[in-house]
């Protein structure tokens, strides 16, 4: 059987009344939106599904290890 993998996209946008640090964590995003002086909203911009390659190369690419999703670097099922 053949393991489905998907790749999501999603923007958000947030209006603030000073410039943002282009370095923010994703925690720190949340709570100016939700707690402090921000107001944001998020959209879902894309979904698709990927193969097994593929997800191992966007992962790659984010930096993360292929065996996050158990594969090799071929995107081929270790054990």
């Amino acid at each position: 059987m053949t393991r489905k993998f998907y790749k999501t996209t999603y923007t958000l946008e947030v209006l603030s009344e000073e410039p943002i640090n282009p370095n923010v964590s994703l925690e720190d995003l949340h709570y100016m939106i939700t707690d402090g002086d921000c107001s944001g909203v998020v959209h879902m911009d894309n979904s698709e599904e990927v193969d097994g390659k593929t997800m191992a190369e966007l992962l790659m690419k984010q930096q993360s290890d292929p065996g996050f999703f158990m594969l090799n670097e071929n995107g081929d099922d270790v054990e």
